[in-house]
C-alpha cells in the first residue's frame, strides 16, 4: 500500500499506509520532484471529503494542492482546518451558523472570517515541516469540554474528548478509553474558534 501524507492533531505531516476518513488542502507543499518542501501554502486550510463527484487530484503535484488525509473532524479541527464549503456544505453551513451563535453575530460569519480567525489561533511565527512546537494552546476546564475537542496531556499525548472518556491518538484509530477528569484545567490544541463550533451546536464525526 503507498505511504500516504497523513496530518496529525498537531497538524503535521506524517508519511504512513492509512488514508484517513477525509481528505484535506492546505495548498501545495511539495517541489517540482514531489518531495514535501513545505507545512502549508496560504490561509485556506479545508477538510474535505475522499470522494466529490468524479473530481481527481494527484498525490503529489507541483503547483496543484496536495491532499492530505485525516483520520476524522477532531483531528482536523485540532489541526486547524474547517469543513469545506463546497464538498461539504451541510457541514460547513453547520460550522459557520454555531461560530457566529458562539459570537451573537447577526448572521454567520463568512469564510474568509473563519480563515482569518483560524490562521492566528493556529501558529506561532516559525518555519520548517515540523511545527508542533509552534502550535498554539489554550486552557479550559475539563468539565466544560464538548465532544470532539483534542486536548494534550503532560506528555504531549494528544486525547479526544468523548462523553465522560478521554482516547489517545494513533493513525490507526483512537485508543481505548480512560476517564476523564471531572475538575481542573485541559491545555487544549483544538482552536478557539472550532472550539466553539463544538460548544454551539457543530457536530463532528468521529472514528469510533
Amino acid at each position: 500500500m503507498p505511504r500516504r501524507n497523513r496530518v496529525d492533531p498537531w497538524g503535521d505531516l506524517c508519511a504512513v499506509a492509512d488514508r484517513g476518513h477525509f481528505t484535506g488542502n492546505r495548498g501545495c507543499v511539495v517541489d517540482d520532484d514531489e518531495r514535501v518542501v513545505r507545512h502549508h501554502a496560504g490561509p485556506l486550510w479545508i477538510t474535505c471529503t475522499l470522494r466529490y463527484r468524479d473530481h481527481r487530484s494527484p498525490l503529489a503535484a507541483a503547483h496543484r494542492w496536495t491532499p492530505l488525509f485525516f483520520l476524522d473532524d477532531a483531528v482536523a479541527l485540532a489541526a486547524g482546518h474547517r469543513p469545506c464549503a463546497l464538498c461539504r456544505r451541510p457541514a460547513y453551513h453547520a460550522y459557520r451558523v454555531a461560530v457566529g451563535l458562539s459570537l451573537e453575530a447577526p448572521s454567520p460569519l463568512r469564510s474568509t472570517e473563519l480563515d482569518r480567525r483560524l490562521g492566528a489561533e493556529r501558529l506561532r511565527r516559525g518555519r520548517g515541516l515540523d511545527r508542533a512546537s509552534d502550535r498554539i494552546t489554550w486552557r479550559a476546564p475539563f468539565a466544560e469540554l464538548p465532544d470532539g475537542t483534542v486536548v494534550i496531556d503532560r506528555d504531549g499525548t494528544a486525547l479526544l474528548v468523548r462523553g465522560d472518556q478521554l482516547r489517545s491518538f494513533t493513525f490507526a484509530g483512537w485508543g481505548p478509553p480512560s476517564d476523564r477528569p471531572t475538575h481542573g484545567m485541559a491545555t487544549v490544541l483544538t482552536p478557539p474558534t472550532s472550539y466553539a463550533a463544538l460548544t454551539f451546536g457543530f457536530e463532528p464525526w468521529l472514528a469510533l
